[in-house]
Order: structure tokens, then sequence, then C-alpha cells
């Protein structure tokens, strides 16, 4: 699975990661092949042995390349980590963007949000999770920028809560509180999940999605 793999939907929200100083002027297809076999590389050693214990010498080893080669796509290797968790943090918070004049009910909107940002969490195995296990490492102006991102996706969400419990699909009392709730649930994932457990990665979609609408007071309507 590549490290920018496509989430069903179309994010909306336009806040764009702080760009670093590697020499690189103008993406060309190589270009972005080439940042590719950069990024899959490095993914690998900061999942394996996490960020401090990771050199740009050792990038430059797994890819048999030198280190301007590397150097020319990126400045330095705290900026491969944020590219690496960017992607899977604008694919998790825009989870709830849909097209303008969507008029389904709230909590169908809830519900298929709640799933799009789950399952984006597992695709993104395992750069998702390094803003959880180092959340150290990050410069400030990353830090905004995703706090700018987490912003978007609670504005969306909070409303839509309130909606369906006005229609009486969800029954639930503090707004904020069930919403952290909910959302802790995949948060605490980089625990635990490992891509080749006991449940194939759509099982542990699936059951995690369950838990989250339980925890949002799903009412289910008879047929």
């Amino acid at each position: 699975m590549g490290i920018t793999s496509a989430t069903p939907h179309k994010p909306s929200a336009r806040i764009d990661l702080p760009q670093g100083t590697g020499r690189q002027r103008a993406a060309t297809a190589g270009t972005d092949v080439q940042r590719e076999r950069i990024l899959q590389a490095a993914a690998q050693l900061f999942a394996a042995q996490g960020y401090a214990n990771t050199t740009m010498a050792q990038i430059v080893r797994a890819l048999d390349v030198t280190k301007p080669f590397v150097y020319y796509y990126f400045r330095d290797k705290q900026e491969i980590f944020e590219t690496l968790s960017w992607q899977p943090a604008v694919d998790c918070f825009t989870s709830l963007d849909f097209a303008e004049g969507d008029q389904r009910p709230a909590v169908e909107k809830v519900k298929e949000g709640i799933e799009r940002l789950i399952s984006a969490t597992v695709a993104h195995h395992p750069c998702a999770f390094f803003p959880y296990r180092e959340p150290q490492v990050y410069r400030p102006e990353y830090v905004a920028a995703q706090k700018k991102l987490a912003h978007h996706f609670y504005d969306r969400l909070c409303p839509l809560l309130e909606e369906a419990r006005r229609d009486g699909d969800l029954d639930f009392r503090e707004t904020k509180i069930t919403a952290l709730a909910a959302l802790s649930l995949p948060g605490f994932l980089y625990s635990w999940y490992r891509p080749e457990g006991r449940l194939p990665p759509d099982e542990v979609v699936a059951e995690l999605t369950q838990l989250a609408w339980r925890v949002l007071g799903l009412r289910e309507r008879g047929g």
C-alpha cells in the first residue's frame, strides 16, 4: 500500500503542510516517483526503530543512493517525517467533507464520516500512528496546521451530532465529550493494531466503526 493511497472521498479542506527547503523547485511525474521511493523507505525505518534512532544515512543506505539525492527532495529527516504524517491527517480530518447540497439525514453523514476516518487511519498504517507515538518531533508550524485540520473536522462533526440527536437518531449528553470519546477509539490504534493480526483490516474497521456508533448512542430504526 502506497504512502499516499487515495481515500473514497475528495477532501475540500485547503490547509497546506508548511513546506521545507529541499532543492527541488518543480515537481514532475518522475520526481514524484522518486519522492515516493524516499517516503516508503523512510516510513519503514521510522516504524521499525522510531524517529530518534533513524538517520538520514540509514535512509540513504536503504535506497542505495547518495545523500544529495535525498536532500534534493527533502530538507532533513524531520521534513520526511512530517510529510509522511500529513496525508493521513488530511484524509482523517476531511472525512466529514461532503458535497454541497447533500441532503441526507445528519446521522447518515456521521456514520459515513466516522467510518471514513477509521478506514483512513488503518489504511495509512504505520504513518497515521506517528503523531501518537512521537508528538514531540513536529515543528510548531506543523502542529498549528494539524490543529487547524482537527478544528475543521470537529466544526463539522459537533453540529451533525446535535442535529442527529434532535432527529432522534443519536442519544448522548455532552456533545464535545461524546465526539472525543468516539474518536479516541481509532486514536488508540497505534498502541495495539498490527496489519498481520487476527482480523483483516476491513474487519478491524467494521468493529471499531460499530463501537464508535455505540459511543454516539446510535438508535437503530426498525425495518
